[in-house]
């Protein structure tokens, strides 16, 4: 009875193992072939102490509901811990991502700014290098004309004293020799025959003034017409004056300077390049009429008024005496013009061969003195 209940006990444990655990049975049960295999005459004899101890019910519910839950979820610890790491690497590259494009933007901006100041660094820098060049050409041209009336001013200076050389007096001559030979003495020319040796060349040009004018004649010759008043006007200031001497005026500046532009075409024809016109009237207003005018009759441009060209514009008398001294000694003849405005002609102004004055009439000094 006792073997019959043992028996009983181990076919239900057997079987509630094998139905809990498959492995365990399967192992158990493998043992249990294998000692049978291995001694079969002992397994009998002995079975009841080799035989391992019984499972409880409650071991084997737990390790059922264990196998059920694996199975389940169908995953492992391996599997979890790629996950984890993958959503690591996920998060890590999104970060990196975002930062890439942040410093993408910045260097963006920072190489428009750096444009924008390249730019304005240009603009600035060519605005400031033309002013500096401006300056430059203007203290360049002021310095060589400066420094030209500065060299000229040098070479007329006295740097080694003449010795003085005695001479005996005429009186006394006249008393070795009271008879002389005063007859070989040639008299020098009077005035008015300055130009009497040019005379033919002089009225050849004054007659041709009377026709049509030449509007396409070239630089320094009169482009326009006289009439015979100004003409009797140039005859007598050629002929009788001998080059030096005050006229009427003829009404109005304008017209005075068309008179002074056909002898300054004369004047040119006669001595060329070693002649220089030198204009004096007292106000910027009357030489601008002056220049303009100038311009209009002998077909000039800008650059034929200035220190070293053929007309210089003067607004101070004594400027124009030092010019006039500077073109002698280089020997040029200076031509000095007068305007009608100025009440008084300066007395170093009346030492030199060639000038003319126009005289105003009250009635124009009144009008001129309007209009500025």
């Amino acid at each position: 009875m006792a073997d019959e209940l043992h028996s009983t006990e181990s076919s239900e444990a057997t079987s509630n193992g094998s139905s809990g655990n498959e492995a365990s049975g399967n192992e158990a049960s493998g043992n249990d072939a294998n000692s049978d295999e291995a001694t079969p005459g002992a397994a009998t004899d002995t079975a009841p102490a080799t035989e391992p101890a019984a499972p409880t019910p409650d071991s084997a519910v737990s390790n059922s509901e264990a196998s059920s839950t694996e199975a389940s979820t169908g995953t492992s610890p391996a599997n979890s811990n790629d996950s984890q790491t993958k959503d690591w690497q996920t998060l890590a590259t999104a970060e990196l991502l975002e930062r890439r494009s942040q410093l993408q933007q910045e260097i963006a901006e920072l190489s428009q700014r750096k444009q924008q100041l390249e730019t304005d660094l240009r603009q600035s820098f060519a605005g400031q290098s033309d002013a500096i060049a401006r300056r430059v050409k203007g203290f360049q041209e002021y310095l060589g004309g400066a420094l030209n009336d500065l060299a000229q001013s040098v070479e007329s200076l006295e740097l080694v004293v003449q010795p003085m050389v005695v001479q005996p007096s005429p009186l006394d001559q006249q008393a070795a020799d009271p008879a002389g030979d005063a007859s070989d003495a040639s008299a020098p020319p009077a005035v008015a025959d300055t130009f009497r040796p040019d005379e033919d060349l002089i009225r050849a040009s004054l007659k041709r003034f009377l026709e049509q004018p030449d509007f396409y004649a070239g630089p320094w010759k009169l482009r326009r017409s006289l009439d015979s008043n100004d003409v009797g006007l140039l005859e007598d200031w050629f002929f009788n004056q001998g080059g030096r001497g005050a006229q009427a005026s003829r009404g109005s500046r304008p017209r005075n300077v068309l008179v002074s532009a056909a002898l300054i075409s004369v004047i040119g024809e006669l001595y060329g390049d070693q002649f220089q016109a030198l204009v004096l009237a007292g106000q910027p207003e009357r030489l601008g009429e002056w220049r303009r005018g100038l311009q209009d009759c002998l077909g000039l441009g800008r650059e034929d008024f200035g220190p070293n060209s053929g007309i210089v514009l003067f607004d101070r008398a004594d400027a124009l005496v030092e010019r006039a001294d500077r073109l002698e000694e280089r020997g040029e003849v200076p031509l000095i013009l007068v305007d009608a405005a100025e009440r008084a002609v300066d007395i170093p102004v009346l030492q030199f061969p060639l000038w003319l004055a126009f005289a105003a009439q009250p009635d124009e000094l009144l009008i001129d003195d309007e209009l500025l």
